[in-house]
């Protein structure tokens, strides 16, 4: 005879992963505090106040600036008929604004002298690179639409 303990309702469970999960997830933990600990050693309020800014800067400049860019795209593209083509667009723009916003120093040349001497290396390249990954990202995007537009066209005859 097996004895059966009571099963706790649903809400009350851990949800517990595989031994793996959980080891991986305790790495990067233990990571996560590492690197805080060490980022936090030197000027522990410069980087509390660049993140407050970072946080105050996406949520009252850049979120409204893309959801507005995204809701223009939607309405340019006509919400009821091509509904399906935002992502091809959506995808590009958001990989482009990415790039920009990480290298916005290079690609600005804002820090030319600065770079320069790190690197022995000018930031003349940067503006042209990504413009030229923007076009390549877009051009595919493009690509994919027409291969899929195609292929809904073929099974549609």
């Amino acid at each position: 005879m097996r004895l059966r303990l009571p099963r706790l309702p649903r809400l009350l469970r851990f949800p517990v992963g595989s031994p793996l999960q959980l080891l991986l997830l305790a790495c990067s933990f233990a990571l996560a505090a590492y690197a805080g600990v060490r980022l936090l050693a030197d000027d522990w309020f410069g980087v509390a106040l660049w993140f407050v800014g970072a946080a105050l800067l996406h949520d009252l400049v850049l979120l409204p600036l893309y959801t507005v860019a995204d809701r223009a795209v939607v309405r340019g593209l006509g919400a009821v008929r091509r509904r399906e083509w935002v992502p091809y667009v959506r995808v590009p723009a958001a990989l482009s604004g990415l790039l920009l916003l990480v290298w916005f120093p290079l690609i600005s040349g804002r820090v030319e002298q600065r770079y320069r001497i790190g690197t022995g290396l000018s930031t003349d390249v940067f503006l042209a690179r990504w413009l030229l990954i923007t076009a390549v990202l877009f051009g595919g995007a493009a690509l994919l639409l027409t291969l899929r537009l195609l292929r809904l066209r073929r099974t549609a005859a």
